[in-house]
C-alpha cells in the first residue's frame, strides 16, 4: 500500500474512509452513519455475504439509549448522507455489520475490529492534524480519541488485500460496535457467526508502541463490569427538619468511600473506580435521589466477579445505612482472555518480512480491559485459536485525550501485516 502525503491524497481510497470516519465520530449503539459508510464501501466488494445490524448481534444488549436519544443520532447520520436503506436495517440501535468472503475449502478465519467513539471534545488548535487538515469531528463533544476509525478502515483494508491473493478458506471481518462501553462484544459473540469460525484474531492501534512496531500477542487483559447504582431516599429542609429526610448523598458517599475500601486479593491485580456522580436538587434539601457509575476489574475473570460481588454488597449495605434504597444495573461487562501462541507466532513471522516493520514483540500486557475477549472466548471455547494484535502508532496525544491521533502510514502497516498473516494461517492451519 502506498503511504499517503501530508494531504492525504496517496494511498488510495483507504485514508479517506479513515479521515470521514474521524468526521462522523458516533458512541455505542449510536454507530449509524459508521456502519452506513462501511456497508457502502463493503457493497462495492466482491463478497458472498454482507450481515448489518440485528443480523451480526445476539438479543441480548445493554446500555442502549432511549428512543430521543437514538433519534438525535439518526437524524445526524441523515444529515450527514448516510443511506435511508441501511439506517432503516438498524433499528433501535443495532449497529455493526459483518463480512464474508468464501475463497476455497480451507479454514474459517475471522477479523474483528470495533467502530465506535469516545464522549471527548476534540482539540482545535493548529497543531493537531485533524483539525489542521480539516476532518476533525463535527459531531461536538465526540471524537475518535482511541483510534476505531482506523480500525474499522484496517477491516476494510485487509478485505481488500485478501481478496486480491491466493487464500484458500472463508474470511469474515467483524465491524463491532460498542466497544468503549464494553457492550458490543457479547451479543456480537452470542450471533451464531463466529460458530464456525477456526482462528480468529483482533487489532489495536497505538498502546503506546510507535509507528513500525508490531506485537504479535497482548496478553493481560484485565476482565471488567461496569455498574450503574441509583439510590434513593426522601426529602426534607436540610436546616429545619434534617432528620426527616433519607439522605441518599450520604448513601453514595458511604459507598463511594467503602468501594475504595475493598480488600485486595492476592490471587492477582484488581481494580475499583467511580467515574460518575450526579444527584440532588439544592444546598438546602437533604438530597432524594443520587446515581453513580462505576466499574471493578480484576487480572481474571475471577478475581473481577471477586470485585464485583464486594461492590454489590458495599452498595447495598450503604443504602441500608441511611435508610434509603439503591438499584444497581450491570452497565458493561467483559471477561479475560489470552493469544494462542500458534497464532502468534504466525503474526510474529509475517511481521518480520513486512515492509515498514522495524520491530516485532512476541508479546505485550494491555493492562486494560476489552469485550474483543468475548469473541475470542467464543472461538477459543469451541476448539479455535484467537490472538490480539498490536499494530503500532505515533500518537501525539494518550488514547482517551482531545489530541489523539493516529500515524495514517500505520493504517497500511496494519493492513499488511494482518492480510498476510490471514493468508499464511489459511495455508499453515497452526
Amino acid at each position: 500500500m502506498t503511504v499517503p502525503d501530508e494531504e492525504g491524497q496517496a494511498g488510495g481510497g483507504l485514508i479517506e474512509l479513515r479521515r470521514d470516519l474521524h468526521r462522523h465520530p458516533e458512541p455505542a449503539w449510536r454507530e449509524f452513519y459508521t456502519t452506513a459508510r462501511v456497508v457502502d464501501e463493503l457493497e462495492t466488494r466482491d463478497l458472498d455475504a454482507i450481515y448489518v445490524g440485528p443480523e451480526v448481534l445476539g438479543d441480548d444488549r445493554v446500555g442502549i439509549p432511549d428512543d430521543d436519544e437514538l433519534e438525535t443520532w439518526l437524524e445526524r447520520a441523515r444529515t450527514a448522507g448516510a443511506r435511508e436503506d441501511i439506517l432503516d436495517r438498524l433499528t433501535g440501535g443495532q449497529t455493526g455489520a459483518l463480512a464474508v468472503a468464501e475463497r476455497g475449502d480451507g479454514p474459517t478465519v475471522a477479523l474483528r475490529v470495533d467502530i465506535d467513539a469516545l464522549p471527548i471534545d476534540e482539540a482545535t488548535g493548529g497543531d493537531h492534524h485533524p483539525a489542521a487538515a480539516g476532518f476533525r469531528s463535527g459531531n461536538e463533544g465526540y471524537m475518535h480519541a482511541c483510534g476505531h476509525d482506523a480500525h474499522a478502515t484496517i477491516g476494510v483494508g485487509v478485505l481488500d488485500a485478501v481478496l486480491e491473493s491466493d487464500f484458500d478458506g472463508t474470511l469474515k471481518v467483524f465491524f463491532q460496535p460498542g466497544e468503549e462501553r464494553i457492550v458490543g462484544g457479547e451479543p456480537m459473540a452470542a450471533s451464531g457467526h463466529l460458530d464456525d469460525v477456526d482462528y480468529l484474531l483482533a487489532v489495536h492501534v497505538g498502546l503506546d508502541h510507535p509507528t513500525g512496531q508490531i506485537v504479535a500477542g497482548i496478553e493481560g487483559f484485565l476482565a471488567v463490569s461496569q455498574f450503574e447504582a441509583e439510590f434513593r431516599g426522601s426529602p426534607a429542609h436540610a436546616g429545619a427538619r434534617p432528620e426527616t429526610g433519607d439522605n441518599a448523598m450520604q448513601a453514595a458517599a458511604t459507598a463511594i468511600e467503602n468501594l475504595y475500601g475493598i480488600p485486595r486479593h492476592g490471587d492477582g491485580a484488581t481494580r475499583v473506580n467511580v467515574g460518575v456522580i450526579e444527584g440532588g436538587t439544592a444546598t438546602n434539601i437533604v438530597a432524594e435521589r443520587v446515581a453513580l457509575e462505576g466499574e471493578v476489574r480484576g487480572g481474571t475473570t475471577e478475581l473481577m466477579e471477586y470485585m464485583d460481588g464486594k461492590a454489590r454488597r458495599v452498595l447495598r449495605s450503604a443504602a441500608e445505612m441511611h435508610g434509603c434504597e439503591v438499584g444497581v444495573e450491570t452497565a458493561g461487562r467483559a471477561p479475560s482472555a489470552r493469544s494462542d501462541d500458534e497464532l502468534r507466532d504466525v503474526v510474529a513471522e509475517v511481521s518480520r518480512r513486512t515492509e515498514g516493520v522495524t520491530s516485532v514483540l512476541d508479546a505485550d500486557r494491555l493492562g486494560g480491559s476489552e469485550d474483543a475477549t468475548y469473541l475470542m472466548r467464543r472461538v477459543q471455547e469451541r476448539g479455535g485459536k484467537a490472538a490480539y494484535v498490536g499494530v503500532g502508532t505515533d500518537h501525539p496525544g494518550g488514547h482517551h485525550t482531545s489530541t489523539f491521533d493516529v500515524d495514517e502510514a500505520s493504517i497500511g502497516i496494519g493492513v499488511d501485516v494482518l492480510s498476510r498473516a490471514i493468508v499464511e494461517i489459511g495455508r499453515r492451519r497452526p
